[in-house]
């Protein structure tokens, strides 16, 4: 089914992020959506704000009764919703058009200069500097994002057609639907192992994706991946290349190499060298769609972040709160290694959530070292999203592997209490669960005491 003979789009899963944003996509273009999610949330309530039915309950008699016809119908559907699910079943049954999310970013996407950015950290950052930068220069695009922009509002932004951003997304293969033009690897940590069994299938399917390139595209590697490409770091001599970095005032200044010229005193305000990496080659690719690299440099240094990534919640003097989606070790690293750089010498707790039981078991002893660089530590219980528990495997197991004195398991409601005995400079909440639903009360309830 082409783009053109839709009429109605019913989305299985609406409030995911990635999900949410092609519903705003087919309803901008004049399509009919609806959509099935289990939680209500903040981006259900835009949805429905927006004009789009949404219901919340596995019942097919809240379906509006237009979606029932297979005719110019699509259901899109995310693997995170299991096959059981009584609506997926009817449309499956009764022959509907079904696609996954990535096969939908594919059709869309397919007559379009497109941006993929894959990478098993750093997408969602990446790509939404990429767009910011693309805006900012004048660039007709559609951006599909993982993550509230802070510069649009949004996770969806609609300036033309002509170019499109997108998330390569490795879980469940998915990226493996895209043919990019231009596409970059952040990362190729193991990741999804209850997907690929281990991290040599990962390995290859990265490799599966880069091969997907349109004919003459371009592929941006982060130098010391084992993949052919354009390079990009940080003072090691790779094609594009920062260097001579210096932290003023909380803002990166640095020069900027490229193969055809230079660059001085670029800025750029997002903390962590992981996030140098991600604007750079954001930038990299930016050029390919004719930007003038003055402009980009511009446009880099306004880029202004993220919701959930190393987000600033309160940032004063005396204290500071940041929330962070990091859910794997290296991401936990880098948060660390943004606030000692950033907030050097200041006592700092961290509250984390384990997301996911299978993530937890395969990389327990990392978590436990990563988790272990921070003195002061609150770990939650899983959050187990789309899985069932798995004996043996909860906080306290991970809880044991780390070595801080200071430790302990907490429930949500014992936070408040447990961050005002600590007393705290820095605070730092993390974890791609539900936790970011509770980041918005602790920083309301200590506002106040800030």
């Amino acid at each position: 089914m082409e783009i053109k003979d839709i009429h109605k789009v019913y989305f299985i899963g609406i409030g995911g992020i990635g999900m949410s944003a092609l519903a705003r996509y087919f309803k901008f273009i004049g399509k009919e959506v609806a959509g099935y999610d289990k939680t209500k949330t903040p981006l259900t309530n835009e949805l429905s704000d927006a004009g789009i039915s949404v219901h919340y309950v596995d019942d097919l008699s809240l379906v509006p009764t237009g979606f029932l016809n297979k005719d110019h119908t699509l259901v899109v559907y995310t693997p995170a919703v299991p096959t059981s699910h009584s609506e997926y079943q009817y449309f499956a049954q009764q022959g509907f058009d079904i696609k996954k999310r990535s096969e939908v970013l594919g059709l869309i996407t397919k007559d379009s200069f497109c941006f993929a950015v894959a990478g098993t950290h750093g997408k969602t950052t990446t790509s939404s500097i990429l767009a910011h930068l693309l805006k900012e220069t004048g660039t007709p695009l559609t951006a599909f994002l993982g993550g509230i922009s802070e510069d649009f509002n949004s996770n969806f932004l609609l300036e033309g057609t002509d170019f499109s951003v997108v998330e390569a997304d490795e879980f469940d293969r998915s990226f493996l639907r895209l043919s990019p033009n231009v596409a970059c690897v952040t990362s190729m940590d193991a990741d999804h192992l209850d997907i690929y069994g281990d991290a040599e299938e990962l390995r290859k399917s990265f490799i599966d994706f880069t091969n997907r390139l349109k004919p003459g595209g371009k592929l941006f590697v982060r130098n010391g991946l084992p993949l052919e490409g354009i390079t990009y770091g940080i003072e090691d001599g790779s094609d594009y290349c920062i260097r001579n970095i210096k932290v003023e005032h909380g803002t990166y200044i640095f020069d900027l190499g490229t193969p055809d010229q230079d660059f001085y005193g670029v800025k750029f305000n997002k903390p962590g060298r992981h996030n140098l990496l991600n604007g750079l080659v954001a930038f990299a690719m930016a050029i390919q769609a004719g930007s003038p690299p003055y402009r980009l440099v511009e446009a880099l240094s306004s880029f202004k972040g993220v919701q959930r990534r190393f987000s600033y919640r309160i940032k004063n003097e005396q204290f500071v709160f940041i929330d962070d989606y990091a859910h794997h070790p290296t991401e936990i690293d880098a948060v660390f290694e943004a606030i000692e750089e950033m907030h050097p010498n200041k006592k700092v707790l961290a509250i984390f959530q384990p997301h996911l039981f299978t993530r937890t078991r395969d990389f327990g002893d990392d978590f436990a070292k990563s988790l272990s660089r921070f003195k002061n530590v609150v770990l939650l219980d899983i959050y187990p999203a789309r899985e069932e528990p798995i004996d043996g495997i909860n906080s306290e197991w991970l809880l044991e592997k780390m070595t801080n004195v200071n430790k302990k398991i907490l429930k949500k409601e014992e936070l408040i209490s447990e961050i005002k005995s600590q007393d705290p400079e820095v605070l730092v909440a993390m974890g791609a669960g539900d936790i970011g639903l509770e980041v918005t009360k602790i920083k309301n309830l200590l506002d106040y005491a800030h």
